[in-house]
């Protein structure tokens, strides 16, 4: 999807077509978003390609789009000046260019309007000198910076957010369970009887229709029952409160977050819920239980330095500098640990799978080029990834392999992001009813009473 809809192709001879203006931040979010803009044309300033050479260096996820978006256009250029219109040559694509020098009147100049030559008022500039250039055009700036298209409309500069993967109706995201009254007195007898029922295309009765992957609270007027609807076999499956590995579920929804995270069939779970509601402590025992049957657990989660610095300027090695980073996801397993005396053998097995790096720690930038296959993979603060870094994610995973993603959508820490645009918001809502795939959403926090005093009222 385009940042703005655009004109179809049947009408592009009526109307001129756009102009995009790309900010840098645009490019870090999807090195393709060049190619998300129908016919229409795409500019990028000078300024934007200096940023690049910037970030091009390193082992982030910024730094790959960053080099991709560089290897992209040297490529699309070849032995061509880019100064000039390049086609994209892609369907129904539209031009390229860079904007080497913006000429614009000295009252619009943004370099010396905001009192400052950085970058982002050289990127104003440009799409300025756009406007000057082709009177007749639109030119729109793209940016995810939000306060770059604020000054992009005191100068009368349209600008918008780059739309491709964002949610549009965040409030209505699957939440991955419902309750329903009117349930069969029959069907809930049958299922503790018989634990699975075949409810063929989920037709529970004239009223109720059972959405494939999705957890249910059934009442009806004498008793109740947690089931799971399972979309391949058409079974509904009843849904008990079990330990596991130590961790007991305290409510239905952690409940229904043990089922998922144990079935056999479900090789992509989603997990969100407000700190306290026990995510990632239930995905790591969950990993513990299933110990035997994949090599090893990695839990991994995306950096996000303080103050957006890189974590090169912190002091030590590689393993010293990210600790503090993993630190939450080893409290997790020492609070498992401790479910057990230490003479237990679940204590003294958890200590041994860390020496023999059967449960691997490590952040995200470090999985590059690793096998996931016969894996668990947990990924914590998953609301910090773009859709583009979940999508390379998922699409490593080989054969026998679990992914795993949790976090809270309303928490994000990383620049550009937002409950709309976030990685985990998207698999959410592109996923729903997918065979392979569950999502809960857990609302009741168990941490303590002082966490959910917090998350409730401040």
């Amino acid at each position: 999807m385009p940042a703005t809809p655009s004109a179809s192709p049947r009408n592009s001879s009526k109307k001129p077509k756009k102009i995009f203006v790309l900010d840098t931040s645009v490019i870090l979010f999807d090195h393709n978003s060049i190619m998300e803009f129908d016919e229409h044309d795409v500019a990028i300033p000078l300024a934007v390609l200096e940023e690049l050479d910037e970030f091009k260096k390193g082992n982030d996820t910024k730094n790959y789009e960053a080099r991709e978006f560089i290897r992209f256009l040297d490529k699309k250029a070849g032995n061509r000046t880019i100064n000039n219109w390049i086609n994209l040559n892609g369907p129904g694509k539209g031009k390229f260019k860079v904007v080497m020098a913006p000429k614009v009147p000295e009252e619009l100049d943004a370099t010396k309007l905001f009192g400052s030559s950085k970058n982002d008022h050289k990127i104003l500039n440009a799409a300025l000198h756009l406007q000057i250039e082709e009177p007749a055009r639109k030119v729109i700036l793209v940016t995810k910076d939000i306060n770059l298209r604020l000054k992009a409309k005191s100068l009368n500069v349209a600008a918008e957010d780059f739309l491709t993967g964002k949610i549009q109706n965040v409030q209505g995201l699957h939440r991955g369970r419902e309750i329903l009254t009117g349930v069969p007195q029959k069907l809930i007898t049958q299922l503790y009887a018989t634990r699975r029922v075949v409810v063929e295309g989920g037709n529970v009765s004239t009223k109720i229709t059972l959405e494939p992957n999705q957890f249910y609270i059934m009442k009806t007027g004498k008793s109740s029952c947690l089931g799971f609807f399972h979309g391949p076999t058409q079974t509904l499956e009843l849904v008990e409160k079990n330990t596991v590995y130590g961790i007991k579920p305290r409510n239905s929804e952690q409940t229904f977050a043990l089922h998922a995270l144990l079935h056999p069939d479900l090789k992509l779970l989603t997990i969100t819920g407000v700190a306290g509601t026990g995510k990632t402590l239930l995905a790591l025992a969950a990993a513990l239980e299933q110990r035997r049957e994949y090599k090893q657990i990695f839990l991994a989660r995306p950096i996000v330095p303080l103050s957006n610095k890189d974590i090169g300027f912190l002091p030590g090695d590689a393993e010293a500098k990210v600790n503090p980073y993993m630190q939450p996801l080893w409290d997790n397993l020492k609070f498992i640990k401790n479910q057990f005396s230490e003479r237990d053998r679940n204590f003294k097995q958890i200590d041994e799978m860390v020496e023999n790096e059967k449960i691997v720690v490590a952040p995200l930038a470090f999985i590059r080029g690793r096998s996931l296959s016969n894996i668990i993979f947990i990924v914590d603060e998953a609301q910090n990834l773009t859709p583009h870094e979940v999508k390379t994610i998922i699409t490593r995973a080989g054969e026998n392999a679990k992914f795993i993603f949790t976090g809270d959508v309303q928490q994000i820490d990383t620049p550009y992001l937002d409950e709309q645009s976030n990685g985990l918001s998207y698999i959410v809502d592109r996923l729903k009813g997918a065979n392979l795939y569950a999502h809960i959403m857990l609302e009741k926090g168990e941490r303590s009473e002082l966490a959910n005093l917090a998350n409730e009222k401040l």
